[in-house]
C-alpha cells in the first residue's frame, strides 16, 4: 500500500512538472496573458459592481443603497457622500483600465494614466444629471408602454429594461470618453442579470423601452431614436463584416441599423445591416429585414400558403 502511494505521488509530480512546462511556454500564453506594469492590477469586477450600486442609488434616490431612506432634508448630505464614494471608486478603476490598455512600462506612462483617470472622472460625474434625465424618460416609457405596470416606481425597482438601461446610460457616457474595457464590462454585468445585450457604443435616444427584454441584441453602431419600443428577442445586428488584408473585420465601420423616432419592433424581429427604419413604423414579430423601409411603414410576415393539387395538376 505504501509503495503504491509513493508511485502515485511520483506520477502526480511528473504530471505537474509537465503541465508547468507547457503552461509556461511563451507560445502557450502570449495571446491570453497580461503583464501588470508597476503592480497596477486589472479593473475589479467586484469594485465595478459596487460602483454601479452607488450610482444607481444616486440616480434613483429612495430606491437603492445609500439613499434608500430618502428625505429631502438630508438629501444633500447623502448625495455628497455618495458622490465622494463614487468618485474614488471610479478614478481607481479608470486608472486600472487605462494602465491595462496602454501597456507603457514607464513611470511617466503610469502618471499619465492616473491624471487621465481623474479628468475623466470629473467629466463623467458632471454628466450624471443628464444621465438621470434620460433614465427618467426611460422609466416613463416603461410605465406608459406596459399596461401591467402599476406605477413608475415599479418599473424602477423591478423592470429589466430600466435596470439594464441604468448600466447602459453610464457605460455609454464612459464609452464616449474613450474609456477602454469598463463600458463593456458594465453592460455585460447587466446582460448577465437581464438577458439584454446592448453594446455601450449604441446611440439610444430618450423614452426607450424594452418590453420583457430577454434576448434583445443591439450592435455597437446602431442608432435608435426617441420613443422606440423593442420586444423580447429583437436583433439590431450587422449583415456582414468588411475585412482587412489579413481577413480580420474592420473596426468602427457603421454596420448596424438606424431606427428613427416612434418605432415599435415586435418580438423576434431581426433587422440587419446599415438600413433605416423610418419614423413611426411598426415591424411585426419574427420579421427578417435587410433593407430600409420608409416612415410609417407596417411590415409583417407574409401570409402562409397551402397549395392543393387535384389529380396531380400543378406538380
Amino acid at each position: 500500500m505504501g509503495l503504491d502511494t509513493e508511485n502515485q505521488a511520483v506520477i502526480q509530480e511528473d504530471l505537474i512538472n509537465r503541465l508547468v512546462d507547457e503552461l509556461c511556454a511563451p507560445e502557450s500564453y502570449e495571446r491570453v496573458a497580461h503583464r501588470s506594469y508597476h503592480h497596477v492590477p486589472m479593473p475589479s469586477l467586484e469594485a465595478l459592481e459596487e460602483l454601479m450600486e452607488t450610482l444607481r442609488a444616486l440616480l434613483f434616490p429612495g430606491f437603492f443603497g445609500l439613499l434608500d431612506d430618502f428625505r429631502p432634508e438630508t438629501l444633500r448630505y447623502h448625495v455628497g457622500a455618495a458622490l465622494d464614494q463614487a468618485s474614488g471608486m471610479l478614478a481607481e478603476q479608470l486608472t486600472r483600465g487605462f494602465c491595462f490598455d496602454c501597456g507603457d512600462g514607464s513611470r511617466d506612462g503610469c502618471s499619465q494614466c492616473e491624471e487621465r483617470a481623474r479628468e475623466v472622472t470629473r467629466t463623467f460625474l458632471s454628466r450624471l444629471p443628464h444621465i438621470r434625465y434620460l433614465l427618467s424618460t426611460d422609466v416613463q416609457a416603461a410605465y406608459d408602454g406596459d399596461p401591467a405596470a402599476k406605477s413608475p416606481a415599479e418599473t424602477i425597482f423591478s423592470y429589466p429594461s430600466v435596470r439594464f438601461l441604468t448600466n447602459f446610460r453610464v457605460a455609454h457616457e464612459l464609452y464616449l470618453l474613450d474609456v477602454p474595457f469598463i463600458p463593456r464590462i458594465l453592460t455585460e454585468m447587466a446582460h448577465s442579470q437581464t438577458g439584454i445585450d446592448v453594446h455601450p457604443g449604441a446611440q439610444i435616444g430618450e423614452r426607450f423601452f424594452m418590453d420583457h427584454g430577454t434576448g434583445i441584441v443591439v450592435g455597437e453602431t446602431a442608432v435608435v431614436g426617441h420613443n422606440v419600443r423593442l420586444y423580447q428577442g429583437v436583433t439590431l445586428g450587422a449583415l456582414s463584416f468588411p475585412l482587412d488584408e489579413q481577413g480580420r473585420p474592420l473596426k468602427g465601420i457603421p454596420r448596424h441599423p438606424i431606427v428613427e423616432d416612434d418605432v415599435i419592433i415586435y418580438a423576434g424581429a431581426t433587422i440587419l445591416g446599415r438600413v433605416t427604419i423610418g419614423r413611426g413604423s411598426i415591424i411585426g414579430g419574427n420579421v427578417w429585414l435587410t433593407q430600409s423601409v420608409p416612415p410609417c411603414s407596417r411590415i409583417a410576415q407574409g401570409r402562409p400558403r397551402d397549395p392543393y393539387f387535384l389529380e396531380g395538376s400543378g406538380i
